[in-house]
């Protein structure tokens, strides 16, 4: 096991190497940061005095080769705008995020994995159809949308719930304020991690529902919810493992949008004002945060693996 980590980790230090080129190369087609500094009251010179401070006089490359050096120090550099250090941004911003995706990924599979094994049991009949049609619904809402509606009927219309933010001005932030602030961020991700799974899952256990070996089960006397529950589900998990590998980084990158219209103090809402004012260091420190997500998330799958099939051989 600790021999075949080693070789992934090293596998991914040059795929990590090539997606930070790449996102540097489109960020930089995107436009530079100097752009936004024209105007009435900025000069030619205090332009290029910051061109000059910030290193963007220099080719592209030499820009990248200077961001990478600064990286590989452990330091990510300092905001355009701000003026803080990214590294410190990205740590402030970082625990509302993993607590909203934490609690939408728990919410979403909550939902999926019951509903996806109980179509599967019930396979080609109305309870079945139900469910299928169900997640085709919920996978196709556009998140945004389902947001300004839930923000219409529980902010606008009942007045329950807070429609931005993460706690209440002069409540001091307790558990129970910001549940209340979590409740429907939490459902707009977690409504698209139960639509696109619940099918994923239902062909997951369909599949092995028609194995020889389940039918010899029920066969012996076995009782079916025994069955399904000590034979069929476990041997389902391998697919299912494989899709809560990938919904992590989709959630991280739905949660921008999510947490822009909640205002939610996460990733997203200083990603979405780095990209809006070409803040180039914040930029590329939540890109390389999130392709280290990535890639970190398909390791853990792959270990993952092994734990739920011991006939992997690494």
């Amino acid at each position: 096991m600790g021999k075949y980590i080693l070789k992934k980790l090293l596998r991914l230090v040059p795929v990590l190497l090539g997606i930070t080129i790449i996102d540097y190369a489109i960020m930089s087609v995107a436009g530079s940061p100097l752009d936004m500094l024209t105007g009435p009251r900025m000069t030619e010179q205090a332009i290029a005095l910051r061109a000059s401070r910030w290193g963007l006089d220099a080719p592209v490359w030499r820009q990248y080769l200077n961001w990478l050096g600064q990286v590989l120090r452990g330091n990510l550099g300092f905001s355009y705008k701000s003026y803080q250090p990214v590294t410190e941004m990205i740590g402030s911003h970082i625990g509302p995020t993993l607590l909203l995706m934490g609690v939408s990924s728990l919410l979403g599979f909550l939902i999926a994995i019951p509903a996806g094994v109980y179509s599967a049991i019930h396979r080609y009949q109305k309870r079945d159809y139900a469910v299928v049609s169900a997640s085709f619904i919920l996978s196709s809402v556009p998140g945004f949308f389902l947001a300004l509606i839930l923000i219409y009927v529980f902010t606008v219309v009942l007045g329950w719930l807070p429609s931005s933010g993460m706690t209440t001005g002069g409540v001091g932030g307790g558990f129970a304020d910001v549940a209340r602030h979590l409740v429907m961020p939490s459902i707009v991700l977690a409504v698209g991690v139960a639509g696109t799974n619940i099918r994923y899952i239902r062909s997951s256990v369909l599949e092995i529902l028609e194995m020889d070996y389940l039918r010899t089960a029920v066969s012996k006397g076995i009782g079916w919810g025994r069955v399904v529950r000590h034979h069929a589900f476990r041997n389902a998990l391998l697919p299912i493992v494989t899709v809560v590998g990938m919904q992590i980084p989709v959630l991280f990158g739905g949660a921008v949008i999510v947490e822009q219209i909640f205002s939610w103090p996460g990733l997203g809402l200083i990603t979405m004002s780095a990209v809006l004012s070409r803040d180039y260091p914040v930029i590329m420190g939540v890109c390389l945060l999130s392709a280290v997500v990535v890639l970190v998330t398909n390791l853990l799958t792959d270990i993952v693996y092994a734990l739920v099939d011991p006939t992997i051989q690494f």
